[in-house]
């Protein structure tokens, strides 16, 4: 039997697009970070299909919202190439399917799901919903001024084969990044751990030196921690280590590091702080700590803190070692002066 001239270029034209979908899957597979992964995935679908828009959307509820959030400022294209929707509005367009939705007709019904960078003169949309752990995330979108690229009965199985990869890759993507998190933060309070923090007061120590510029740390625990955890419980105890940690990242700086040491004991280094300012970044912080009280089970009570300072322009500071255990010393004197203070008031 002989094929028509118009099916073998019919047969051609699927096999070149099924290529180009492969090619796709393929440059995504390996990558292990959110930014890289979603530019790519972008950037090879806009090309391999010179499509005039490509997007992704995200419902904020999502566990990828988030972290997604935090690449936006680093990507321009993912600045104007993402939507975050509610699940309410993602579930009242896609009516929760899986499958992909294509549409070329009242395509007003679609705009909680396009953002702002893409123009509303387009004839027809593709909509291909993304999944983690099997529960729907967002989607992959496409739109295009010509009506008939995304007509309702074109064969969607290769959009939707895609979807399906980038679900898969996507769990590679969130399980690699959440690794990662943990590696660099304390899991208890989100802040950068002992291990990070030590390597990043050893660059600020050097950077300080070799420009003659001044740099501050702060060394800090929570009073009384033992009492709150025997009185209150450990859970309450958790809660107050994180409501530590959230005064004092309200405060800082985005040059400034905040860090759990251990325990209950903080680190805060300050570049280019004088001590009268890390004092007033101090002031801040225990003013928060005595107006916001940690509650919960019935229970109601305040924080107070001790902390101690050191600066690179102090005697005997030669490193980053040096100058960790002169905060540390100085917070010792600090607690042992209110203890003091404490014992004369009590007599």
């Amino acid at each position: 039997m002989e094929i028509s001239p118009s099916l073998m270029a019919l047969l051609k034209e699927n096999e070149e697009i099924a290529e180009k979908f492969n090619e796709i899957e393929i440059s995504i597979l390996n990558i292990l970070n959110f930014q890289d992964f979603l530019e790519k995935l972008l950037f090879e679908i806009g090309d391999k299909f010179s499509l005039p828009y490509i997007w992704i959307c995200i419902i904020k509820e999502s566990p990828i919202a988030t972290q997604l959030k935090k690449n936006l400022d680093n990507s321009a294209l993912l600045k104007t190439a993402t939507a975050f929707v509610s699940r309410q509005q993602f579930v009242a367009v896609t009516k929760n399917r899986f499958a992909p939705l294509l549409a070329n007709t009242a395509l007003d019904r679609y705009a909680a799901l396009v953002p702002k960078s893409v123009d509303w003169d387009i004839g027809s949309i593709a909509i291909a919903p993304i999944t983690l752990d099997g529960d729907i995330v967002g989607s992959i979108n496409q739109a295009d001024p010509d009506q008939n690229r995304f007509a309702p009965d074109i064969d969607a199985s290769l959009l939707e084969r895609l979807a399906v990869k980038v679900s898969l890759c996507l769990s590679n993507v969130t399980a690699h990044e959440r690794l990662r998190y943990m590696a660099y933060h304390d899991p208890l309070t989100g802040l950068l751990n002992r291990r990070v923090m030590e390597r990043i007061l050893d660059r600020e120590f050097v950077r300080a030196s070799r420009y003659k510029m001044q740099l501050t740390l702060l060394f800090l625990d929570l009073d009384d921690f033992k009492t709150i955890n025997d009185t209150h419980g450990h859970d309450m105890g958790d809660k107050a280590l994180c409501h530590v940690a959230g005064c004092l990242t309200r405060f800082k700086r985005d040059s400034d590091v905040v860090a759990r040491f251990a325990g209950d004991e903080f680190v805060v280094i300050l570049p280019s702080t004088s001590r009268p300012q890390a004092e007033h970044y101090m002031d801040r912080v225990t003013h928060m700590l005595a107006a916001t009280a940690v509650s919960g089970n019935g229970r109601r009570f305040f924080l107070h803190v001790s902390h101690g300072v050191s600066c690179i322009q102090d005697p005997d500071i030669d490193s980053a070692k040096t100058m960790l255990t002169a905060a540390d010393k100085s917070l010792y004197r600090a607690k042992m002066k209110k203890k003091s203070a404490e014992k004369r008031f009590s007599e």
